[in-house]
Order: structure tokens, then sequence, then C-alpha cells
């Protein structure tokens, strides 16, 4: 197990996190002084290691130094970043992420990025919300093939519980702080998933894009562990 590197008394990185649990620490960039920052940044290319970063404003990358900043990936709508990724598909199964609107965007896209540094690929099918029923049921045969579906939905939160009556896979519930008024900043939507009549959801915090791509991460790394047979591209067979 890798060593835990000193960086200081304020930040200590966990490398040996994927030895432990399959699945590495983020660095969630969000109430760290840019100081802190570039002392992590500073650790990782010392020890030639990548990562993810979470919460990393455009106006915090800017103040990086340049060095650091010509080794990042960045993508201002999830505000994630890449230091120093290198691909390696390890042929886990894909994962669908679907979102009720098109302003679940910055959600989805902390998923996706976050299960792409993984090496696992994604599909994503967006503005399928309940209020236009149609919209969803036209992808629902495709979405059955997937062994998780992560959901992304704010105002009412009713996406997971439909599709959590019409899937078979593993549903993992993102709520939102879209919405308006008594949608209380993703308080509905979170409340609409732990009380869904659908057996079986699992649920992770309000925007916690991060969280829904590392619980979609361990179900198929946990499947794949168990060796169950499979299709050719790698989704379980029905």
């Amino acid at each position: 197990m890798a060593e835990p590197p000193t960086t200081g008394p304020e930040v200590r990185l966990d490398l040996g996190r994927p030895e432990r649990i399959g699945v590495e620490e983020a660095i969630l960039c969000a109430g760290k002084s840019d100081a802190q920052l570039v002392a992590i940044l500073d650790e990782l290319a010392a020890r030639a290691a990548s990562a993810l970063l979470t919460r990393l404003d455009a106006a915090v990358l800017d103040r990086l130094p340049e060095h650091h900043r010509a080794r990042i990936d960045h993508d201002a709508v999830s505000r994630t970043a890449y230091f120093d990724r290198t691909p390696r598909p390890d042929g886990l199964p894909s994962v669908a992420v679907v979102a009720a609107g098109s302003s679940d965007m910055p959600q989805v896209g902390e998923v996706v990025r976050t299960l792409t540094y993984a090496d696992v690929a994604t599909e994503t099918v967006v503005d399928v919300g309940v209020a236009g029923l149609w919209r969803l049921l036209e992808h629902v045969e495709r979405l059955r093939e997937f062994p998780v579906v992560v959901v992304v939905a704010g105002m009412d939160g009713a996406l997971p519980s439909v599709l959590g009556g019409l899937v078979p896979g593993a549903i993992v519930c993102l709520p939102t702080s879209t919405g308006y008024g008594v949608a209380r900043d993703g308080e509905t939507a979170l409340h609409a998933a732990l009380a869904s009549c659908a057996p079986g959801l699992t649920v992770v915090n309000i925007d916690n894009g991060y969280g829904a791509a590392c619980a979609a991460l361990r179900i198929i790394r946990a499947v794949q562990r168990a060796g169950v047979p499979g299709t050719p591209d790698g989704r379980p067979a029905r």
C-alpha cells in the first residue's frame, strides 16, 4: 500500500485508497485556499500521480501556476478537472446517465466526468422528465440493457421512481437543487427519492454527482468481481 504523503499539516493525500476500496480520492477544491491546492498538485506531480478535481471554478483555475494548469483538463460546466489523467480502459460495463432536464447538466457532467476518469463509458439521456413522459418512454428499451442507471432530477424528483418501475438495473438517484419555491434547493427531490415506492433505489446527497458516480462504480466493479455472465459489450445478459 502506498505510504501517505506529507504535504503539510493541512493536507494529507490518500493515494492508497484505490487499493482498499477500488475508488480514488477526489480533490474537493471548493473551500480550499490557493496555497493548499498548489501544495496538493505539487505532491501529485512529485509522485507522478493523477487526480480528479471536483468543484474547481474557472477563476480558481486561472490563479494556479502555469506549469500546473498545463497538466489540467478542465470542464467549466461540471467544474471538474483531470490532473495528468492517462486513460486505461479496463472493460467495465457502461453506465446510463438519465436527466430530467437540461438544467441538470452541471450534475450530469460531474457524474459523466467522474466515471470517465475511472475509465467507465457512459450513455447520456437528457430532458426526459415526467412532464413529457413520452420522451422517456422512447428510451426505456435501451435503458433496460444497462446494469446501472444514474437518474438525475430536481423539482418534484419523480423521474427515479418512474424509471425504478420500468428498468431492472440498479438505480442511483441524484437529486438536484433545480427548482422553484417548495423544491427547496433539492430537498423535495431528495425526500421524494428516499420515500419512493419503487424498491431498491440508492440515493445520494443533493447535487452530489461525484458520489452518484462512485456508487455506480462500486456496483459495476462488484458485478465484475463476481464474474456475472454478460453480453459481448459487457452488460449483464437479460
